[in-house]
């Protein structure tokens, strides 16, 4: 394993991803890098949209680029607002055409939106027609883009002539390239012809012309990049400047038995020089964030300054707007509170501020490493820390909460850059031991390229949530449904990634559940099962979702509580909701076993009756029912809980069989499926269900995989990938396992699709399907999981565990 301070002659193997993890604090502070050699394009938040990290270490004088591109910029040659004609019903004649008389179309600006906000006109018809005369100060002789942002299917002529069209939507302001004739474009009396047509939900059209700048001359030589490694809480890079070895580590340190530490928006870069030859070399950094991170969209005005706080040297940047908990959805970045970049004083430390042609500011660091090289002992180093207070995380059925890191009234952000500077070596120590402890237990559970599969989720299954304290002083870890729906602590997220967090710390778990607790006990879900979801990211205000899942949702939480209290050794948790937990199970007695036509989990897959998977969920929640009440002392439930799964248990034997496998449904002979519920009877040691039964399901599935990856069931070829990781700790032997497991370690390492771990993608090609960034990922720790409960090698000699214990917490 690689660590910071390894020595230049060291070989480290590329490691790949599909993206790479660099800032993962919260749904709003993510950024990723989207190719393996990270020079090679902007990194970006984990929606894509660019969010540059840039950096250059001089060396002798001469620069090398070693971060991040610099995204294209481009200049405005007709801003994408104005005044504009437009009719909503289909115009006669040719309305293309610069000569056609328009004098009976209605008057507007652009844009136009669905739901128009100050300075744009309202559209909610189906269709769009807009003509939008202009003069130009200057015409483009090289190259025209035209700025876009459309939903949903557009077609564009300038002057007469189609230039583009395009079915879909796009969300944000796009860039295209358009093949410009000599002289179609003019100073004077030009022309945009636009209609949009509005498929399904919501409806938006900007449009303008620009063209792109050229970069300025001089630009730094690429630095050589010799690896990267991705670890639980670093993703470390080593470079080639010249003579010099750098190693530059994004560490953020989600340590879960810390939640202060948890929630301390900050990330450290830290960097290290070496020099590869017998001479003194001179080593400078400089290091660029664009205010890009504090804003939704290009162009929103933003502030931004320089300070000093004690030892540090700060910039800081947000929105003038600051329209905090304004904003909420699925393809939407933070656009209030403040983003930091901040290093220690020294000689030789400058800070300024960049104005950039797309209104955005990159905020530059630049900070002497000092000499290395000949007559140098030590290995001279540079910390920088990027950090974002978001001033208010969520807002909670009408109450604004705070991060968990402002419990104290007194936190500041230059607070906590001024003991993340300070605690730095020892937080560097703990991660390195924490990722050691995890890559070496992930590995002996399931193997190296398991392990692998286990750092890459880790980050990204935290960085889906914000913890925050409730109303009443409750621990609230609110996940958001990252490229699904928006969905704010949706249960069927919480379903697939809790292995992890039972694994490192069930308090998280628990503040993922106390929502959905406290929304049935408040009478606002006054329905006999759990809710779906608290609403959309950020402002949880009730469920959203346009459908209940009633046997999906009660399963989840009656699981899941039942996790807790094997994690945990006692039933506390469960004795605090019991009428609801017990409302619940009475739900699953009466419609579990053989669900109606409802949605589950894999809601992209349709509805679906007499689902054998659900109905397995069910029989699960309503075991782990009985377990708690045994638990409670509550014998006669127990009781009549625990002969109600047995019974279950046996008919759904007979009745879903289907010669040497089981059904997807009760009453589809010749269909089958991933009966990933089914892990819960053995991590529980429920025993509801025979080895056999196992045996010849993982026997089935190793006969139907693809080239990367086991399918969801037998209506498609695409899969989910923590689906398959529940599915595979079913096997009875590593090999069986390594065999589910390793085409889906070929699909995260060759997939084209460039986005962080997608868990929804297809078997046959490797493709990203839907979903990104998301949260479930934390399923992939199951084996791990199952192992620690179990025992077998996961647990075995020469393993190192990194334990829960409630009393390390830090509250």
């Amino acid at each position: 394993m690689s660590t910071l301070l390894m020595g230049a002659g060291a070989v480290v193997a590329q490691q790949k991803a599909p993206s790479y993890p660099l800032v993962t604090h919260h749904p709003y502070f993510s950024i990723w890098s989207s190719t393996d050699t990270i020079m090679n394009s902007s990194t970006r938040h984990w929606t894509g949209t660019a969010q540059p990290i840039t950096g250059v270490v001089t060396v002798d004088g001469v620069p090398y680029t070693v971060l991040g591109s610099v995204p294209d910029t481009y200049e405005e040659l007709l801003t994408t607002a104005g005044a504009v004609k437009y009719l909503t019903d289909a115009p006669s004649g040719d309305w293309t055409s610069p000569q056609y008389n328009d004098q009976q179309w209605k008057k507007g600006t652009m844009p136009f939106s669905d739901n128009p906000a100050a300075g744009e006109t309202g559209w909610k018809s189906q269709d769009l027609f807009v003509r939008r005369t202009f003069d130009l100060a200057q015409v483009a002789s090289d190259s025209l883009y035209l700025k876009l942002h459309h939903d949903d299917n557009i077609v564009v002529h300038l002057n007469g002539k189609e230039i583009f069209s395009r079915k879909g939507w796009n969300g944000r302001d796009e860039y295209f390239p358009i093949a410009l004739d000599p002289h179609l474009l003019k100073q004077k009396n030009n022309l945009l012809a636009i209609h949009v047509e509005n498929t399904a939900g919501g409806a938006y059209l900007s449009a303008g012309l620009a063209k792109k700048v050229k970069p300025a001359a001089g630009a730094a030589h690429k630095a050589i990049q010799e690896s990267v490694e991705v670890h639980a809480t670093q993703t470390v890079y080593q470079f080639k400047c010249g003579p010099v070895h750098m190693e530059m580590a994004f560490i953020s340190p989600l340590l879960m038995d810390d939640l202060m530490l948890l929630s301390r928006p900050v990330t450290y870069l830290a960097c290290h020089a070496l020099a590869e030859d017998d001479q003194a070399h001179e080593v400078r950094v400089q290091v660029g964030v664009s205010t890009a991170v504090c804003v939704n969209n290009a162009g929103q005005p933003v502030e931004a300054s320089q300070y000093n706080s004690g030892d540090l040297t700060i910039l800081k940047a947000g929105t003038k707007e600051q329209p905090v908990l304004q904003k909420k959805g699925d393809d939407i970045r933070i656009d209030w509170g403040y983003m930091y970049v901040a290093t220690s004083k020294g000689p030789g430390v400058k800070q300024w501020i960049v104005d950039n042609a797309d209104k955005t500011k990159t905020l530059v660091t630049e900070a002497a490493i000092g000499k290395v090289g000949k007559g140098i002992t030590a290995m001279p180093a540079r910390v920088f820390l990027l950090g974002y207070d978001d001033l208010y995380a969520v807002e909670y059925f009408g109450k604004r909460l705070k991060a968990w890191w402002k419990n104290d009234a007194t936190a500041t952000m230059d607070r906590e850059l001024k003991s993340a500077m300070q605690d730095y070596r020892k937080i560097l120590g703990r991660c390195l031991q924490f990722d050691e402890a995890l890559q070496k237990e992930a590995a002996a559970a399931g193997g190296r390229e398991y392990a692998r599969l286990c750092e890459l989720a880790y980050r990204q299954a935290i960085a889906a949530h914000t913890l925050v304290r409730g109303p009443k002083g409750e621990l609230l870890f609110l996940s958001k449904e990252n490229f699904s729906n928006g969905c704010i602590n949706t249960v069927d997220i919480t379903y697939p990634s809790a292995p992890m967090f039972l694994l490192y710390n069930p308090d998280l778990l628990k503040g993922m559940m106390t929502g959905i607790f406290e929304y049935s006990e408040s009478g606002r879900f006054p329905k006999p099962f759990a809710a779906h979801d608290l609403g959309t990211y950020p402002i949880a205000s009730g469920q959203v979702y346009g459908e209940d899942m009633p046997v999906e949702e009660s399963g989840n939480m009656l699981i899941l509580t039942g996790a807790i209290a094997k994690a945990e050794g006692n039933a506390n948790y469960a004795k605090a909701h019991w009428k609801t937990l017990t409302t619940w199970a009475e739900y699953l007695l009466k419609a579990g076993f053989d669900p109606e036509n409802q949605l589950c989990t894999d809601d992209f897959a349709g509805h679906l009756a007499h689902n054998t998977n659900l109905s397995l969920k069910a029989i699960a929640g309503i075991r782990s029912y009985a377990m708690l009440a045994e638990m409670l002392g509550y014998k006669a439930e127990a009781k009549r809980y625990s002969d109600s799964a047995q019974s279950m248990a046996a008919n759904w034997m007979k009745l879903a069989a289907d010669a040497d496998h089981y059904r997807l449904a009760f009453d589809k002979p010749g269909s089958w499926s991933q009966k990933y519920n089914l892990v819960w009877d053995r991590v529980l040691g429920f025993n509801l269900f025979p080895k056999s039964l196992y045996e010849q399901e993982v026997s089935w599935y190793l006969k139907q995989q693809q080239a990367f990856g086991l399918p969801l069931d037998s209506r498609k070829t695409y899969t989910k990938s923590d689906w398959i990781i529940w599915t595979a700790t079913l096997a009875s032997s590593t090999d069986e396992f390594k065999e589910l497991v390793d085409p889906l370690y070929k699909y995260i390492t060759e997939t084209v699709t460039r986005v962080p771990l997608s868990d929804w993608h297809e078997t046959t090609d490797g493709r990203q399907v839907g979903f990104q960034a998301r949260s479930v990922v934390g399923g992939y720790f199951m084996k791990m999981l199952d192992a620690r409960y179990n025992g077998g090698t996961g647990s075995g000699s020469g393993s190192v565990i990194y334990t829960y214990n409630p009393h390390s917490i830090n509250h």
